[in-house]
């Protein structure tokens, strides 16, 4: 009931209610254009990937916004974070437009084969420069108290949002892959993520210029002083022991994640269906993401729960150890249900850390880094995922999954738990419960 009287305070903020529908929108496009890329790219008839190929679309997809993240993070703090979301989808919109006519043309070679892979690039990589700025312009958008309850919804709605759009990009493969053809079928799920993009932005336009901050605003600085300004923001999370602790345990969880997700990448395509049915393939992926997704989902009531009881410290070190034994299931076998079961253990429990790492950054990072402290969080979500994925090419055996990795997998969520619990007991355990005041106090 405490939870249910949290999410009605929350629910009163009208800007509140309109950067969950931009957000679930916008993340609806993206897994739309995430389920068209790997339709094209790993499960087409002709590939046959390996965690190398899984390895190269990870780093095509999220290393470009952490090699220039450095340089584009100070617009955050100095530019309208409505603008910047609202731009980034009207070029998603645009590029998934072009890719759908590159693609529906048959112009898949030479020349513009560059255009292809370039606009899939960009169009994946602005997704996490637009939700840093979103989290950071969270704050705008409830009270100070409410920033665990708030951090619990909003990263949620994402994986809803991909959700949602990977069965609609799916069912369009599925559906008219016979009948268009494969390619063509490619085509209209990236038509369907232009639109869907296209919806996001007029959303977004029902916010006022300044309506998700920065407090103040003022033209992007030269280099030297985007540079001076994101060694400040370092020296600044170096100065706030818990938002440190939280994106460094961040990372690490997310490191452990991308590698079970490669593993299941490689059984779905090598190991649970022969070579020449990548569609069924395609399909056991997607259930599994669903299966995924929605322990994403269940994990926003969860945490507030549990912290209600336990508090934020103990609530975190409990889901890594939970995702401790359900790696432990998967390291006992290779049936698709159990993996799927377990998958869905894991997703919650490293979906509810995220929220909760979420909430201390929001808590212990001010308003003038807070654009920058995010960025450092998606650089590190980012980097985390690609190092994986390379990690992968060389302890993953071609069908993927392995008892000794995921063993390897549960012990270090252990190691992250242990790491978490601590680090609190030196910088002091009633840090980590900063921005729970909404849920504890009531």
């Amino acid at each position: 009931m405490h939870v249910i009287t949290a999410l009605r305070r929350l629910w009163r903020h009208a800007p509140f209610r309109r950067l969950l529908l931009l957000r679930t929108l916008s993340q609806a496009a993206d897994g739309t254009l995430q389920v068209g890329m790997a339709s094209y790219i790993l499960f087409s008839p002709q590939s046959q990937p390996d965690a190398a190929a899984i390895a190269g679309v990870l780093a095509l997809t999220l290393l470009p916004f952490t090699i220039v993240g450095p340089f584009v993070s100070p617009l955050l703090d100095r530019w309208s974070r409505r603008n910047v979301a609202l731009y980034s989808d009207v070029i998603r919109a645009l590029l998934a437009g072009v890719i759908g006519l590159v693609i529906a043309n048959g112009l898949t070679a030479g020349g513009w084969e560059i255009v292809l892979y370039g606009a899939l690039l960009v169009a994946l990589s602005i997704n996490r420069f637009m939700l840093a700025g979103l989290s950071a312009g969270l704050q705008h958008t409830v009270d100070p108290d409410e920033y665990l309850t708030a951090s619990s919804i909003v990263p949620t709605l994402g994986p809803i949002g991909v959700v949602i759009g990977a069965i609609l990009g799916f069912v369009t493969r599925a559906g008219l892959g016979d009948v268009l053809g494969a390619n063509q079928a490619d085509a209209v799920v990236f038509a369907l993520a232009a639109a869907l993009f296209a919806g996001s932005v007029i959303v977004c336009l029902g916010f006022d210029r300044a309506a998700l901050g920065p407090d103040l605003m003022g033209e992007l600085p030269r280099i030297r002083s985007i540079l001076a300004g994101f060694v400040a923001a370092g020296r600044h999370i170096r100065s706030r022991p818990a938002a440190l602790l939280g994106l460094l345990l961040m990372a690490a969880t997310r490191f452990l994640f991308g590698l079970m997700s490669v593993a299941v990448i490689l059984a779905a395509r090598n190991l649970w269906h022969p070579a020449d049915r990548p569609a069924d393939a395609l399909a056991s992926l997607t259930l599994w993401g669903l299966f995924t997704g929605a322990g994403f989902v269940l994990a926003a009531p969860l945490v507030p729960t549990l912290v209600r009881r336990i508090g934020l410290r103990w609530s975190s070190a409990l889901v890594l150890a939970a995702a401790a034994v359900a790696s432990l299931v998967m390291a006992l076998s290779t049936s698709q249900p159990v993996i799927f079961v377990a998958s869905f253990a894991i997703g919650l429990t490293v979906q509810a850390f995220k929220i909760a790492v979420d909430t201390i950054v929001q808590a212990h990072v001010t308003e003038t880094f807070k654009g920058r402290a995010f960025t450092f969080y998606d650089m590190g979500f980012n980097l985390a995922l690609v190092t994986s994925g390379l990690v992968a090419i060389v302890i993953l055996p071609p069908t993927g999954l392995s008892m000794a990795v995921f063993v390897a997998i549960a012990l270090g969520y252990l190691a992250c738990a242990a790491a978490l619990l601590a680090g609190s007991a030196r910088i002091g355990p009633e840090a980590l419960e900063r921005g729970t005041g909404d849920l504890v106090n009531r």
